[in-house]
């Protein structure tokens, strides 16, 4: 199968953050015969078929690569009504509630006794496929947990400096957790069969590009990822809401607002005028009003922001700072030592955590911030104290 002899149209934000590579990624989704639009967020990188940062809006079409493997990954933020100052006394009790209410690592279960319970592992979307049924019993042991890489349940500080914040929250600075986390291994394991799917439907295309083959929105197959990808979305969302939900149980704090955007996920949307499937790898919608979260690395803040609604970003915003090297170039060139330093000189402590994810290895988030000042406006800083991360 051919590809355009021309990308369809597509816009960069802070080119001068991205590597080439990134960049030829983009371009060559643009060029498929399904695409209508793309667009590239300050925070991208390398990834599988789409780059990370990478947005692409397709006619009647879902890629699942372009949806990415975690599924609905997302981020939760929940400020609590206990003011900043108060934290330095209570890191012990913090850093328990961090250690024992969430689980840390690739594959990690609770045991039969700890396993929460939530309404979405009742929904019958289970039961419509055998792929679903046999996913049911995984998300029951991993309901909660926050499995690997990037991910990270934190304690910080966030910043409220104007009275009329979208957050409803009064002036001040309050201690506030945040979570980043998607569906675990449901995700993956729906990623893994449609993608194969896709591929196989699609043996004609380009291999240049085979990792963004399709799914008509018109065929059986199509269908059915679309409806297990949104119940990933749902199951990424109670994932959140689990560990916020014993987190703030365990401290005994009340909770004053909430905020929680995801990625990694394909949306139904209008583009001028045209009714598109809008992919968002590694980026997130910044709509006009909708409130989201940037954050930087574990020893950097991160942003609370509300969307501008730019049309030309098919109105999205990054997901992150962005990483500049990959884990196994971080692994050889950043030290322990290294990242107890930079931590230390910001009063972060860090439980896990390895040199594939110190801060040295993103881009530094405020530049990437100010890079999308026409996509979304900061509303508050969150700066991390306590980071909890898989990892030694």
């Amino acid at each position: 199968m051919e590809l355009r002899d021309q990308p369809v149209e597509y816009h960069i934000w802070g080119r001068e953050y991205i590597d080439d590579a990134s960049v030829d990624q983009l371009e060559s989704a643009a060029r498929l015969p399904v695409a209508v639009a793309g667009a590239l967020m300050p925070d991208a990188h390398v990834g599988y078929g789409l780059p990370i940062g990478g947005v692409l809006a397709t006619e009647n079409a879902v890629n699942p690569y372009a949806v990415g493997v975690d599924i609905a990954c997302r981020m939760r933020l929940s400020v609590y009504d206990v003011k900043g100052k108060l934290l330095k006394g209570q890191q012990s009790r913090l850093q328990n509630a961090l250690n024992r209410e969430t689980l840390f690592g690739a594959g990690k279960e609770w045991s039969v006794s700890e396993r929460a319970d939530h309404e979405v592992l009742d929904e019958d979307t289970w039961r419509e496929s055998p792929l679903l049924r046999g996913l049911l019993d995984k998300a029951t042991r991993q309901l909660g947990t926050s499995g690997s890489g990037n991910h990270f349940v934190e304690f910080g500080l966030i910043d409220i400096a104007d009275e009329n914040n979208p957050l409803h929250v009064p002036l001040g600075q309050y201690i506030a957790l945040l979570s980043h986390s998607g569906s675990r291994g449901v995700g993956y394991q729906i990623a893994d069969h449609y993608s194969k799917l896709a591929m196989e439907s699609l043996p004609d295309l380009d291999k240049s590009v085979r990792h963004l083959a399709w799914l008509s929105m018109d065929s059986q197959e199509g269908q059915e990822y679309w409806q297990a990808m949104q119940l990933a979305g749902r199951f990424a969302a109670a994932n959140h809401e689990v560990i916020h939900q014993r987190i703030a149980k365990a401290i005994g704090w009340d909770i004053l607002a909430t905020v929680e955007n995801h990625h990694n996920f394909a949306w139904e949307e209008k583009h001028k005028g045209k009714r598109v499937i809008v992919h968002r790898k590694g980026a997130t919608p910044a709509e006009q009003g909708m409130l989201g979260i940037i954050p930087g690395s574990m020893g950097d803040a991160g942003y609370v922001v509300q969307g501008i609604g730019n049309e030309e970003s098919l109105k999205s915003a990054s997901h992150g700072a962005g990483r500049v090297m990959s884990r196994s170039q971080a692994r050889k060139q950043i030290t322990r030592n290294m990242i107890r330093a930079y931590l230390k000189e910001r009063d972060v402590t860090l439980f896990g955590g390895d040199s594939d994810e110190a801060p040295h290895v993103y881009k530094p988030i405020d530049e990437i911030i100010a890079a999308q000042s026409d996509l979304i406006s900061v509303v508050a800083k969150f700066t991390p104290r306590i980071v909890r991360m898989d990892g030694k």
